[in-house]
């Protein structure tokens, strides 16, 4: 193997940056050339590949988003198109192809390796929705910034004795809303592994109110949605002015933490070995501390297990 490629797809991560920076520097300090592929498979089929050296990452690290930029292809799931981009990979003389992304770019990744294409996935995700890995690159940051909007609303919040309904990103994993709601103390946490009791939650606000507090937080996943309404809803049961804030695409931005930097450069520097160890249709993950690779069938075919300790844990708390 002489030549690898990179390319990241799907929705950006913070600590796409810091992976990149460090599979290249990886790479190139084992000898090997490095190539990066714009906007994802998209980029790929239409041979936007270019070479990238150490000064290329050099300043990068500290960035959010992805410098390759990213975009959705659906036309990947031709067949036909497959092929090509494996003749374009062929005429670049590419050998191996690093894929930064979620379920659905290293599906991409092993639909190339099955056509010959040696083939290694990052999880670049912010929803932490990959169950094989205990963290998928960007999760931390995502926490964070919404932790960062959770505490400047509850002051306002606090200050008119409101109810807040924040809604994070999260359509089938809820862990930012379980961690965000930790995190800010919220009386009740709403995802979309669990059912909910609107009733519970009006008297969960209703007996607060009755003991004191001057504020509650409501936290819910966009894969329960519909904050707006819920808020209104409240309001209208409860008497207590209530508002919504929709956290949104800012979760997906901003400079990576340092635990995000810290995994991506594990995980970069572990899909480089990765492949000069022979191996493809692999992807890289971490549990409990420890670097892994795995098969991408398996790694997809794991069925995620919901936190119920953690979730029992912040109902107890919230009360």
């Amino acid at each position: 193997m002489k030549k690898i490629a990179i390319l990241t797809s799907g929705g950006d991560a913070p600590g796409m940056n810091a992976a990149i920076r460090a599979i290249t520097r990886t790479a190139i300090n084992s000898g090997l050339e490095v190539m990066g592929i714009k906007r994802g498979y998209s980029g790929l089929i239409n041979g936007e590949i270019f070479p990238m050296d150490k000064e290329y990452v050099a300043d990068i690290i500290q960035k959010g988003g992805t410098v390759l930029m990213t975009a959705r292809c659906l036309e990947f799931k031709q067949e036909e198109v497959r092929k090509r981009a494996v003749k374009i990979l062929k005429a670049y003389g590419i050998d191996a192809l690093i894929v930064i992304g979620g379920d659905g770019s290293f599906m991409g990744a092993k639909l190339l390796s099955d056509l010959g294409v040696m083939t290694v996935g990052i999880p670049g995700t912010i929803d932490n929705d990959l169950a094989y890995t205990d963290y998928t690159i960007g999760f931390d940051t995502a926490l964070n910034t919404a932790v960062e909007a959770i505490n400047k609303i509850k002051d306002t919040s606090t200050s008119h004795e409101r109810v807040s309904v924040v809604e994070v990103m999260g359509r089938n994993c809820g862990d930012i809303a379980l961690y965000a709601g930790i995190s800010g103390a919220a009386e009740a946490i709403l995802l979309p592994e669990l059912e909910f009791d609107k009733n519970a939650l009006y008297r969960t606000i209703l007996d607060g109110k009755s003991q004191g507090r001057m504020h509650n937080l409501v936290v819910l996943a966009e894969g329960i949605g519909g904050a707006i309404e819920l808020a209104k809803e409240i309001e209208e049961v409860t008497g207590i002015e209530t508002r919504a804030t929709i956290l949104g695409h800012i979760q997906r931005g901003g400079s990576p933490s340092g635990s995000d930097r810290v995994l991506a450069s594990k995980l970069g520097a572990k899909a480089v070995e990765v492949l000069l160890e022979g191996k493809t249709s692999r992807v890289i993950g971490i549990r409990e501390n420890k670097m892994v690779d795995d098969d991408i069938d398996e790694a997809l075919a794991v069925e995620r297990k919901f936190d119920q300790k953690l979730y029992d844990i912040a109902v107890v708390l919230s009360k």
